[in-house]
């Protein structure tokens, strides 16, 4: 007996389309020296790859010991944007995956629409996505809660049972699994594989697999 064939394939978009984690996170390190609150690039990688900026910015609060200004991150956001300009690069095997994609397919992200458009467009990538981007700027809660896979799934008009979502970190593997969703974790880039192994979850390291190992899940072979 197989099983049907995904609907929709929700991809994440830093880590997974496009290669900014291991710039955003030597950015970071300079960001807190500058508030004055350090954090090593290991921290930084287990703790906020993936996160909101909600739970981004309650982290360098609890280490400052004060509040932020609501728009603090603003003074900072030409270092990330030089450092993209600069350095960004398509994730290594994105654009044979997505050429060897069947299933239609689409984004959804922590970050603001803004940004995603010009990671896409830097790289490359910008009209395999364009009228399919979605935001956590779009709902009340970002990853790991299951809101914006759950708005990409019902605006796209595909039921959460068929969609499987690629994600390289473990707020956005807990998103996909809360939102009823097959995760497939990408250990590519930053994220060591056993931080997004769990139920319901393949996961794998090479992104010119993905269209196999979705073809493999629908089979009901192993994973």
């Amino acid at each position: 007996m197989t099983r049907d064939p995904f609907d929709l394939v929700i991809f994440d978009c830093d880590g997974v389309l496009v290669d900014s984690e291991r710039i955003a996170v030597k950015v970071d390190a300079r960001v807190f020296a500058e508030l004055g609150c350090h954090f090593t690039e290991a921290e930084i990688i287990e703790r906020f790859v993936g996160s909101s900026s909600e739970a981004y910015t309650a982290a360098v609060e609890e280490r400052l010991g004060r509040r932020l200004k609501r728009d603090w991150f603003k003074a900072y956001a030409r270092l990330y944007q030089e450092a993209f300009d600069a350095e960004l690069t398509p994730v290594e095997g994105i654009f044979e995956a997505l050429d060897a994609l069947d299933t239609p397919y689409c984004l959804a992200s922590n970050g603001g629409h803004k940004g995603i458009r010009r990671s896409l467009t830097t790289t490359g990538l910008f009209a395999r996505f364009e009228g399919r981007i979605f935001s956590a700027a779009d709902v009340r809660r970002g990853k790991p809660e299951p809101d914006l896979f759950l708005h990409a799934a019902t605006t796209m008009g595909v039921p959460p049972e068929r969609c499987a979502v690629v994600e390289d970190s473990p707020y956005g593997v807990r998103a996909a699994r809360a939102a009823g969703m097959r995760a497939f974790g990408y250990c590519g880039g930053l994220t060591r594989a056993e931080r997004l192994a769990g139920p319901d979850t393949v996961v794998f390291d090479d992104m010119r697999e993905l269209p196999r190992l979705l073809a493999r899940h629908v089979s009901g072979g192993p994973t």
